[in-house]
């Protein structure tokens, strides 16, 4: 029985850990920041894809070889491929996005694409004011 559980958790990879790897994303109004945990894994083993509004993170993270005589006591690292699509909130400028992998973490940063930016309205008095307008963008 001890046998089989090890031959199971040997066989383990990340498709049995959905939420590998852990994201933070953050948004304001020029664009988003995502970051990625992907300790264990080689730059040249990851791939960032953006079709519309879907964010993909894949790669595959490299089995640690134990000794010969050696086993698990306990396995919470997954190893093998991985690939993780989160919902983007709002278009993003694919051509200005930037990528940075430092100790095991990932930051991503998606410009907002400038027709999704928030627009400041001017506000009109009605007639009667003198001139028709008046700029009310800068008021609390």
């Amino acid at each position: 029985m001890r046998r089989q559980l090890d031959r199971l958790s040997d066989n383990m990879t990340f498709r049995s850990i959905p939420s590998f790897p852990a994201l933070n994303v953050w948004s304001n109004a020029d664009g988003l920041l995502v970051t990625a945990e992907v300790p264990g894994v080689e730059l040249e083993d990851l791939d960032i894809a953006i079709v519309d509004k879907t964010l993909t993170l894949s790669g595959k993270r490299e089995l640690v070889d134990l000794p010969e005589d050696a086993r698990y006591h306990r396995r919470e690292r997954g190893s093998g491929q991985f690939s993780r699509s989160i919902e983007l909130p709002y278009r993003i400028e694919a051509d200005h996005v930037q990528a940075t992998f430092d100790r095991g973490v990932l930051t991503i940063r998606l410009p907002r694409a400038e027709d999704e930016k928030p627009r400041r309205i001017k506000v009109q008095t009605g007639a009667g004011d003198g001139n028709g307008s008046h700029d009310r963008s800068n008021e609390s």
